[in-house]
């Protein structure tokens, strides 16, 4: 082994805790099979665990902080005296990274969606300038990052975000019950950063073309009140189901009963629940107004709606594609073999092992 050592600051290893986590989990996978390999040491510090993450992310030394900064902080300065570069999953955490002149050590921060786009992520972006190698998941991240804030000095390379696993989803579609379609999602405070008041408003003229169609809502967050209130007063909230958390054995079992996944997110950085549909096979309705075209081929692997010309047909999606299930199958295999070229673990190991070596060099 090399002497290069390289620390992994993450917000959290544990899976279930959001994109950013999935990011930190891709980069310590890889990570840990360039120390297996005899190519580089590697640790990580996690800010927001309470316990060491196990299954298949293996690192040598990985210090959960329980949530508290000042110990995080002082982890990353200590760290700097035996590790030679720095990673960070995003650029809200590189805020820690040791400025003392004799510890300051080379940076590599990930760039996502939100966190770098309008006024109030200046902060942020004052951090990734200093950073000496700057990743982002997507090209549409990349480009209103700049359009918010201007160019950075060290030109960020894209690198697209994957599932953790290289296996194809082993759940068989059960065939039975009404034509369903799903979002999974995150509910924001006003309840319409993700899709879910279009999909709401557009279920009656669904049920109105398909009679027992069903719209199944999965997910948590501040806005559930927000959306519960939605689909109470909608004139077909019997063909409307809010079911909050869903375990992961449960959600498989959601999955296989999926005709379509529906997401029409305005704000996407990336969209890693869309990969996991195609990973099942599923179609996706998604929108024109995020990264989602960069995942999500527009007839194809299903369809990019525009919310801003009368919904952009999102029902006539929908209705079509639970009219046309030939059609719909054949959309859902088209993005599992996209999934398989672009978006499996592997691909992900390929891309980022490049941007790796050149950072290290």
């Amino acid at each position: 082994m090399d002497n290069r050592r390289v620390m992994l600051g993450a917000e959290s290893l544990l899976p279930g805790n959001g994109g950013i986590c999935r990011v930190a989990r891709l980069v310590g996978k890889v990570l840990a099979e360039e120390e297996g390999a005899g190519l580089l040491g590697a640790d990580a510090i996690a800010l927001n665990d309470d316990v060491v993450p196990g299954g298949e992310f293996r690192l040598p030394a990985v210090r959960a902080m329980g949530g508290s900064r000042a110990r995080f902080v002082v982890g990353m300065a200590v760290g700097a005296v035996g590790h030679t570069h720095f990673i960070y999953d995003f650029a809200g955490m590189a805020r820690a990274h040791c400025r003392v002149p004799f510890l300051r050590r080379p940076m590599m921060v990930y760039l996502h969606g939100i966190e770098v786009w309008g006024e109030e992520s200046a902060r942020r972006i004052a951090v990734a300038r200093r950073a000496q190698a700057l990743v982002v998941n997507s090209a549409y991240t990349l480009g209103r990052a700049e359009r918010d804030h201007g160019r950075f000095e060290v030109r960020p390379r894209v690198c697209w975000l994957a599932t953790e696993s290289d296996e194809a989803s082993s759940v068989v579609a059960d065939g039975g019950g009404p034509p369903t379609v799903m979002i999974l999602a995150r509910m924001d405070a006003d309840g319409g950063y993700k899709g879910h008041r279009e999909l709401i408003a557009a279920w009656p003229a669904v049920v109105g073309a398909v009679g027992d169609a069903r719209l199944v809502i999965v997910g948590r967050g501040p806005g559930m009140e927000v959306i519960a209130k939605l689909v109470g007063e909608s004139p077909v909230a019997g063909n409307i189901e809010m079911k909050g958390f869903v375990p992961d054995g449960e959600l498989d079992r959601l999955w296989g009963r999926t005709a379509v996944f529906a997401m029409p997110s305005r704000g996407e950085g990336f969209g890693l629940v869309y990969i996991e549909a195609m990973r099942h096979g599923i179609p996706v309705i998604a929108s024109v107004h995020d990264a989602a075209p960069e995942v999500n081929v527009d007839g194809e692997t299903g369809y990019n709606v525009d919310l801003d010309r009368d919904g952009g047909g999102l029902a006539e999606r929908v209705i079509y594609l639970l009219r046309n299930r030939e059609v719909a199958a054949e959309m859902g295999r088209n993005g599992q073999r996209r999934w398989q070229e672009h978006f499996r673990y592997s691909a992900f190991r390929g891309r980022f092992r490049e941007l790796l070596g050149d950072f290290l060099r």
